[in-house]
């Protein structure tokens, strides 16, 4: 497994980028602050959320018993402000994957378009993103390699997220966003490399949709949802299914394609939601299962809204 991380490493090097796949969650509806701006607002009240995962727990380098299993953590808000005519969300995600330090904060607004029953959310947010590698906790297979450095590499990159979003109120959504738009390209490694190799930012595709069917009994309904990521290089994809009682507790279960199949459940007292999920993991190359906690609060906002004409008596 050692040599696998130091390969991984040598291979972005040479090809002359350094880029890290985006994170992703098995909660990602409780992170659409952080993938998609057009979300900003879409609610009725201030959302805040927190997701914490650790993935392919216990996974530890061998030379050093260093963790570097992937360990994330996530939180967000966002509100509508129905004087700027939308919303304005926040969110700050800590991303740690092997020798890798990340933390990355989104500020963004996003314009509010009512489409028939539903509200269009067009958002754009600012991304900046500080990365880290200490290359000195690396164990290269040949001593002094020239083609990694030798110390710790830092770098600030400046971006931009885009994306759309729209949603009728408890029945269905869909949206699409792009985040590190303009994949920005940062400093030159330096220290012992003699390669180009540089720190750059990495531009993430992603589609959404979630819908929400409720039952005769009304105590019960089910959220199909899923999730489709994708850098070019490499493509996730989820899809997964809620299942409600009373608006209080909720079962599910998520798979992500060649990759896991997750179990989660989550109980709701009073606006505060608290989530679980864990993954199993079904590459069968050995590596252990992934735990996530989330823990989202909405606090109801008494907006006045315009009253809404529907051209159609579907919508009535």
């Amino acid at each position: 497994m050692r040599n696998i991380l130091l390969m991984m490493v040598i291979v972005m090097i040479t090809e002359g980028l350094y880029a890290q796949q985006a994170p992703m969650f098995t909660n990602y509806s409780n992170a659409y602050a952080m993938t998609n701006p057009g979300f900003y607002g879409l609610s009725d009240g201030v959302n805040i959320n927190s997701i914490y995962r650790d993935q392919y727990t216990g996974f530890k380098d061998y030379a050093t018993g260093t963790r570097v299993s992937p360990r994330t953590f996530l939180i967000s808000a966002d509100l509508p402000i129905p004087a700027a005519l939308g919303g304005f969300g926040l969110s700050i995600v800590k991303d740690q994957l092997g020798f890798e330090d990340n933390i990355g904060v989104n500020l963004g607004y996003s314009y509010h378009l009512d489409l028939g029953a539903g509200t269009m959310g067009i958002g754009l947010a600012l991304n900046l993103t500080n990365r880290a590698v200490d290359f000195t906790l690396a164990r290269p297979l040949v001593d002094s390699d020239q083609a990694i450095p030798n110390d710790k590499q830092t770098d600030m990159l400046f971006d931009a997220n885009l994306g759309v979003f729209y949603m009728i109120p408890e029945t269905f959504y869909v949206a699409a966003s792009v985040t590190s738009l303009l994949e920005t390209k940062g400093k030159v490694l330096t220290g012992s490399a003699t390669s180009s190799a540089s720190f750059v930012g990495d531009r993430t595709f992603y589609l959404v949709a979630g819908y929400e069917y409720q039952f005769v009994n009304s105590l019960f309904k089910i959220n199909p949802l899923m999730c489709l990521m994708s850098d070019i290089a490499n493509t996730q994809f989820n899809v997964g299914l809620k299942g409600w009682y009373n608006d209080k507790f909720w079962v599910g279960l998520n798979y992500r394609y060649q990759e896991s199949v997750a179990v989660m459940a989550g109980f709701s007292i009073k606006g505060l939601l608290l989530s679980y999920a864990y993954d199993i993991n079904t590459m069968g190359i050995g590596l252990k299962g992934s735990h996530e906690v989330s823990l989202s609060y909405c606090f109801k906002l008494n907006l006045d809204k315009s009253p809404r004409i529907y051209r159609s008596a579907r919508y009535l």
